[in-house]
């Protein structure tokens, strides 16, 4: 799942498996692709892809205007023996700005057709110099919920974080975040309790990064997914232009 569309802090983005779109250019608009690997696929402080490598890919249109569109494809999976092998998203919005920065859309979240799992998501985020404040809201979901108690409707899930990036010498950033998610989507898709925190230090250089992520998750939980220790994750990405 995508952390950031067109993201403030690119550092941790990249770790996550989840690309820039491209930057608008001086003509019309940019196509821009893009493909990573990573030793794995870190959602919101909680891994996609059970700690394995994750690959990943995407395509992006952006125009002059701020208008951008895209879709991007990972691998995913939950437990041995779930209907989840990928994600597909798709995504588009509005962004622009000087010193304010501004970013609004909206990002579909597919995955394999007998999971029955898909949902969508508007989104925003501000961004204030190397300060960055963003929100997530759940628009729509696919399953039905499971039982009278939990609420998968529009607004009943949400993730805000707050993001920073500092940079240092040739052209090295060190970047810093919190997240917190909240809702009963996020208790029934990600098997975890409603609400939750996540952190991450990330550092960069060209496509290469590092990031130290972890969660206030209990680490005892025996899911063999350990979302509740430190992880470490290494990765590269690449983009090409169109």
């Amino acid at each position: 799942m995508k952390t950031n569309i067109r993201p403030v802090c690119a550092a941790v983005a990249l770790l996550v498996s989840a690309p820039a779109l491209a930057q608008p250019g001086e003509g019309g608009g940019d196509v821009t692709a893009n493909a990573a690997v990573s030793n794995n696929y870190i959602w919101r402080g909680l891994t996609q892809t059970m700690n394995e490598t994750a690959i990943s890919g995407g395509l992006d249109y952006a125009s002059e205007s701020g208008f951008y569109i895209g879709t991007w494809v990972s691998n995913v999976s939950f437990a041995p023996s779930d209907p989840f092998s990928y994600e597909h998203d798709i995504y588009f919005g509005f962004s622009g700005g000087d010193e304010v920065t501004y970013d609004i859309g909206y990002l579909y979240y597919n995955y394999d057709d007998v999971a029955e799992t898909d949902f969508g998501e508007i989104y925003g985020t501000l961004g204030f110099g190397n300060f960055s404040v963003s929100a997530y809201i759940l628009a729509n979901a696919e399953a039905d919920e499971p039982d009278p108690s939990l609420d998968f409707g529009f607004g009943e899930a949400v993730y805000l974080s707050l993001d920073y990036t500092m940079p240092l010498r040739n052209e090295v950033e060190l970047a810093f975040h919190v997240g917190k998610h909240d809702g009963d989507f996020v208790e029934w898709f990600n098997g975890v309790p409603s609400d939750y925190t996540d952190y991450a230090i990330t550092l960069s250089k060209g496509g290469f990064s590092f990031m130290i992520s972890d969660t206030d998750l209990d680490s005892k939980v025996p899911d063999g997914l350990d979302n509740g220790s430190v992880k470490f994750v290494v990765g590269y990405s690449m983009d090409f232009d169109l």
